[in-house]
């Protein structure tokens, strides 16, 4: 099996993180009919998204710090959805006190190792011939059936925890370093390792994974949920001394938020921050 070969990925729900700037000044300066008529506006149309559809689903965050106020992060079930979101959004009043800080674009995705490695496998066995006609016909059938096996982790719900901590990161493809250039097989005992970590905090963090190349400026998307803060922090520092992190992997920038559900706008929009369940583990 040569180095190059790509894992097959199965990918689900359109993903888009929409950071904005608040511009708080011209908040404090509407008069109280105006800023109820457009946090009215407002929680209308994030409650008709902010729970699971077959279109899609919509959550809302307070960001920590000086990288926004306020992210919108929706799933949908195609991009055009996603273009659809953005434009209601832009059609809200409140956009009239919103300035996109950045943004990120990817779709939800499952890397599909070691369903890639054993099928390379079967296939030998089955004494086809690599990159015949009858063998990519095999290949397509067999990896379909483990897309059709992980539909539903695809198209998760969106996770309702308290808090959410996002960052991008990439694979190294150092002079030394290069992830893309070891085999198959190594990249997937280090994805198995990386997994097993990860499950490690089942339960604490729900984590979601997307596919952004070719669609942002980062190969990949994370998105750590859980109900304490100091959890994301205790699970993205254990990962740093996994070894595909540690030697290959490339952080972007941390961004961190507190769910604001649409019966809380009213209260954030007059600068009162609902109150969390808990501050920390117990």
């Amino acid at each position: 099996m040569t180095a190059q070969i790509a894992p097959q990925t199965a990918d689900g729900w359109a993903m888009l993180h929409q950071f904005y700037a608040l511009n708080w000044s011209a908040i404090k300066r509407l008069a109280s009919g105006d800023l109820s008529e457009l946090v009215a506006e407002t929680v209308e149309w994030l409650s008709r998204h902010e729970n699971k559809s077959d279109q899609g689903q919509t959550n809302l965050y307070h960001v920590y710090g000086h990288k926004g106020d306020l992210l919108f992060l929706h799933y949908r079930k195609d991009f055009d959805l996603l273009a659809q979101a953005e434009l209601e959004i832009e059609r809200l009043r409140i956009a009239e006190y919103l300035k996109p800080t950045t943004s990120y674009l990817s779709v939800v995705e499952l890397g599909l190792y070691y369903a890639t490695i054993n099928t390379y496998e079967e296939l030998s066995e089955m004494g086809l011939e690599e990159g015949s006609k009858e063998w990519h016909e095999e290949f397509k059938k067999k990896i379909a059936e483990h897309k059709d096996a992980v539909h539903s982790r695809c198209y998760t719900e969106l996770p309702q925890r308290e808090y959410v901590c996002f960052y991008p990161m990439n694979k190294r493809r150092g002079e030394h370093k290069n992830w893309y250039a070891l085999p198959l097989e190594q990249r997937g005992e280090m994805m198995m390792e990386h997994g097993k970590l990860g499950r490690k905090y089942a339960g604490r963090v729900q984590q979601i994974i997307s596919g952004s190349i070719g669609f942002d400026d980062w190969e990949w998307g994370v998105d750590l949920h859980v109900d304490f803060p100091n959890v994301a922090k205790e699970l993205v520092y254990e990962m740093r001394f996994d070894e595909g992190s540690a030697l290959y992997g490339e952080f972007g920038p941390f961004y961190f938020g507190k769910r604001l559900k649409s019966e809380a706008l009213s209260d954030y929009l007059n600068f009162k921050i609902p109150p969390s369940k808990n501050s920390s583990e117990e």
